[in-house]
């Protein structure tokens, strides 16, 4: 998928995958992660996702990258944030108290410039990319995030039924991609209400990974 079709969908506002409150099935199953007070967790492609407010209001720092520099600014616009705004190589680095986003490309990351992370939390990445990019994704976020736990939300439905994204990443592909590195375990599964774009069904499942 080129860069320019999420430049383009931020630029016209056609945003409905950015959720209007808390992801759910964060708030829920945040705690099987076990994280101690103050970890750091990793957001890829995080948008302007309002889990990251609500993740620092108890007390966590988030570190993410976005594509999108448009995001990252109403991003901090709604958190009423002045960043500090620095380069990083090829990639912006927008930081606050607790606070750390690059903009850029997700594989101009590298396990330096991250830093450590506790936890890594992927709600909308994986599912945005279509096939031939998820497998060199997942490597590339287990190698420079040295295998953190993950929380991973995805959808299940018939890809003929709908043109992603999101894109249907079933468990067999979530085993195919992390088996190596991750004890994977589903933490749930429900029907999307209403589906998506008026499709369905469509399901949404969430899963727990832990380092072998």
């Amino acid at each position: 998928m080129e860069k320019q079709f999420w430049h383009d969908k931020w630029e016209r506002n056609e945003i409905a995958f950015h959720g209007g409150e808390p992801h759910p099935l964060l708030v829920h199953n945040l705690p099987a992660l076990g994280l101690a007070p103050g970890a750091r967790l990793f957001l890829p492609l995080c948008g302007k996702s309002l889990d990251i407010g609500w993740l620092r209001g108890r007390g966590y720092e988030v570190a993410a990258i976005e594509l999108s520099r448009l995001a990252i600014e109403q991003l901090f616009d709604e958190l009423k944030v002045e960043p500090r705004v620095t380069e990083v190589g090829p990639l912006e680095l927008f930081e606050a108290d607790g606070l750390t986003i690059f903009v850029g490309d997700f594989f101009d990351l590298g396990r330096e410039a991250l830093g450590t992370v506790d936890a890594v939390y992927d709600r909308a990445a994986l599912v945005a990319l279509p096939e031939p990019m998820r497998e060199r994704y997942a490597g590339h976020l287990v190698h420079m995030t040295h295998a953190a736990p993950q929380l991973l939300i995805t959808f299940d439905y018939d890809p003929s039924l709908l043109v992603g994204p999101p894109f249907c990443v079933p468990e067999h592909e979530v085993r195919r991609h992390y088996g190596a590195a991750y004890h994977i375990r589903g933490l749930g599964r429900h029907e999307v209400k209403g589906g998506i774009r008026g499709v369905g069904p469509i399901f949404e499942e969430v899963w727990l990974m832990e380092r072998r």
